[in-house]
């Protein structure tokens, strides 16, 4: 069941919902109405610091944006984790040291997932293979 709404928006909430519609060939109605449905979607609750975390990252440029929706887990600390997660047992200070891993890498995916979602909702088109560094 769908109701029918008019609603006077913006110009510049106009301009840039056109701006993603033609970037994602989408109607601007479909656009409009993914963002509007972000609104009823149960949020996770983050800690206070992590939260002001993310919403610092909207003042951040298009361009810092896009290094840190690129940006990856040292090579070397990768490694260590996937020794770690192979191994059958683990010592009290090799476990806190995977849990501090793991940690760690959900955070970063936490900041290149709202990296990517700023600039999806600046109208760059983002897929799967923009996490990626472009020197790969």
């Amino acid at each position: 069941m769908t109701n029918q709404i008019v609603l006077t928006i913006p110009k510049d909430i106009s301009e840039r919902a056109r701006q993603i519609a033609e970037t994602t060939e989408q109607p601007v109605e479909q656009v409009l109405l993914d963002y509007l449905q972000t609104f009823i979607l149960p949020l996770p609750t983050l800690e206070a610091h992590e939260q002001a975390e993310l919403e610092a990252l909207q003042h951040l440029s298009d361009d810092a944006l896009w290094t840190m929706a690129r940006e990856q887990m040292p090579d070397n600390a990768q490694a260590r984790a996937k020794m770690l997660m192979n191994q059958q047992t683990l010592t009290e200070s090799e476990q806190e040291e995977l849990d501090q891993l793991v940690e760690r890498a959900d955070r970063l995916m936490l900041r290149k997932a709202e990296a990517a979602s700023i600039l999806t909702q600046r109208g760059h088109p983002f897929t799967q293979k923009d996490f990626k560094p472009t020197h790969d």
